[in-house]
């Protein structure tokens, strides 16, 4: 199924219950574009009930991970016609729409920040359930220095590290460098060398593969409707209604038999060696 997708501004590598998703315009440093969007949406979607894929690891080749949206469209960009669809309108609500489906995948996300996050691409590091990044790498909201807005991203930025931060990002175009952007919270893990990188990249992984992939799905779901304003009697109805139906799940029953037995469960798998 995924081969038979298109791969023209995404590369896709599947290493076992791992998929790396690239993002592949480096001539133009992974500037976001309509075909990519489509792509990486189309990707999501074929995946959606594939619990072989457990990991989705997002990069940028070329030594950059994205920077932002493809300027030269913005800038020819003109009011559709009287009656026409609003392509520019329509774009970014594509663009917001490939963000929820990633925020909102089944599998375990990780982004993986090396040159720039700039612009759209600061989308994919507040989406991701895990962000790392290069210590030199930056990001920015660049947007405001354009003359344009962080649409599609805003809600998922504020959401990521809070309003106030968010404010502070967003009006300035500031720069961050990885440091920084883990302590504004888009970053979770820094490394300091590409050496470094690529070994907390396997750590991760081989840690997200010793949870169950059922589990892990169901357990994003309810975090989500948990930073909902879903009142807290009703969360918690959902959540009860979740543990005991992930207790008398084949994976609930697999879980707790593999500790009492002190064996790993059937689904621990390990990348590298």
């Amino acid at each position: 199924m995924l081969d038979q997708l298109s791969q023209t501004h995404i590369r896709l590598e599947r290493k076992g219950p791992v998929l790396h998703l690239w993002l592949n315009r480096p001539e133009v440093k992974n500037a976001l574009s309509a075909q990519m969007v489509r792509e990486i949406q189309a990707t999501f979607d074929a995946i959606r009930d594939d619990r072989s894929v457990r990991v989705v690891v997002i990069r940028g080749a070329g030594g950059t991970f994205c920077a932002g949206g493809d300027i030269k469209n913005m800038q020819a960009a003109s009011a559709p016609e009287p009656g026409a669809v609003d392509e520019t309108r329509a774009g970014n609500r594509r663009y917001g729409a490939m963000l929820q489906t990633i925020d909102e995948a089944p599998q375990a996300t990780i982004a993986v920040v090396e040159g720039a996050a700039l612009g759209g691409g600061i989308g994919f590091a507040s989406t991701a359930d895990i962000t790392i990044a290069k210590a030199d790498a930056q990001f920015a909201m660049t947007e405001v220095m354009l003359g344009v807005v962080p649409a599609a991203i805003s809600p998922f930025v504020v959401r990521r590290i809070g309003l106030t931060a968010a404010r502070r990002v967003a009006v300035s175009g500031a720069r961050l460098d990885g440091h920084a952007a883990k302590a504004f919270g888009f970053v979770h893990e820094v490394a300091e060398t590409t050496e470094m990188l690529e070994a907390l990249i396997a750590a991760t992984i081989n840690q997200i593969l010793k949870c169950a992939p059922g589990a892990v799905a169901e357990t994003k779901r309810l975090m989500l409707r948990a930073a909902t304003a879903m009142p807290m009697t009703e969360l918690l109805d959902h959540a009860a209604d979740s543990f005991a139906a992930a207790v008398r799940s084949d994976e609930g029953h697999e879980g707790t038999s593999a500790f009492v037995d002190k064996r790993k469960p059937s689904w621990v798998e390990k990348i590298g060696s």
